[in-house]
């Protein structure tokens, strides 16, 4: 029982406390890649990860080699990594992360594999309007949160706020990458709860390029934020799935076993990842 309680006191005292983290070289053996480095917060609420080849695989399956994928909300570059050997050093993976905390962790991810990936890390978060915009964070070193202010639910237990920039990713595609954006292939929200928000604000976007979509069902939204969430893909002509991710034998994705949303199954759990594709 003392044990426990120590425990309990140490996290909270951890959460509590401010203090900027550094991180650790990992590496991990990919198939058709060799040995891929991978900077790891240390951050003690930051969970452990994984990079293998079924991960590459799975952004495979949604991006060719030498497309382009938006990552929003990419955190210290777990996704953005096994994206971006995906796509390949012709490719491109803009990873937009507006903790400027997390974000030295994600820069140091984009310049690390430079022979294998081409990553851009961009320290802004996508929103309609341009400026400061405070985010809450579950702890004082701000490892997991976002822009809840925004979602109809205020019991989110995310008490510490942080100022970070916003911008319109829209516009800023248009003076920076005029010429690539065409190869859009996939774009992946994971914003906790805005991302209905940010798909809408991309909807010329998406209804002109036609990306796959990857977005998050957040555990806090309502019934009503959920129903909006679905028809910010669905109203574009996609089709929208729970990712229940299944692996063949060789690595590969078995799409047959995705689950179909509809607005009547959107609870068929309680926070689930969605892939929407293009009819």
């Amino acid at each position: 029982m003392f044990g426990l309680f120590g425990k309990s006191k140490k996290k909270k005292e951890i959460k509590s406390t401010f203090r900027e983290y550094g991180y650790e070289i990992q590496k991990f053996e990919i198939e058709g890649y060799g040995e891929v480095d991978f900077a790891h917060w240390l951050h003690p609420f930051n969970k452990p990860i994984n990079i293998g080849t079924s991960e590459v695989n799975f952004y495979k399956s949604l991006a060719p080699e030498g497309t382009m994928i938006i990552d929003i909300g990419t955190y210290t570059g777990d996704t953005t990594v096994p994206m971006a050997l995906a796509v390949g050093k012709e490719g491109i993976v803009l990873g937009l992360e507006p903790n400027p905390y997390v974000y030295k962790i994600l820069e140091k991810n984009a310049l690390l594999n430079t022979e294998l990936t081409n990553i851009v890390p961009l320290p802004f978060a996508a929103t309609v309007e341009e400026g400061e915009f405070v985010f809450n964070y579950s702890d004082a070193s701000f490892c997991n949160g976002g822009f809840l202010s925004q979602i109809k639910n205020r019991k989110h237990k995310h008490n510490y706020e942080l100022k970070v920039q916003g911008r319109n990713l829209k516009k800023y595609l248009d003076e920076h990458y005029p010429e690539r954006i065409a190869q859009l292939s996939l774009l992946k929200v994971d914003a906790e709860g805005y991302d209905k928000d940010i798909l809408n604000g991309l909807s010329d976007l998406i209804a002109t390029y036609r990306p796959n979509i990857m977005a998050e069902c957040y555990k806090r939204l309502t019934q009503e934020e959920m129903s909006e969430l679905y028809d910010s893909m669905a109203k574009h002509d996609y089709t929208v799935y729970m990712n229940d991710t299944h692996y063949l034998s060789d690595g590969f994705v078995d799409t047959a076993k995705r689950v179909k949303l509809t607005k009547d199954n959107l609870t068929i759990k309680k926070h689930f990842e969605i892939i929407a594709i293009p009819n």
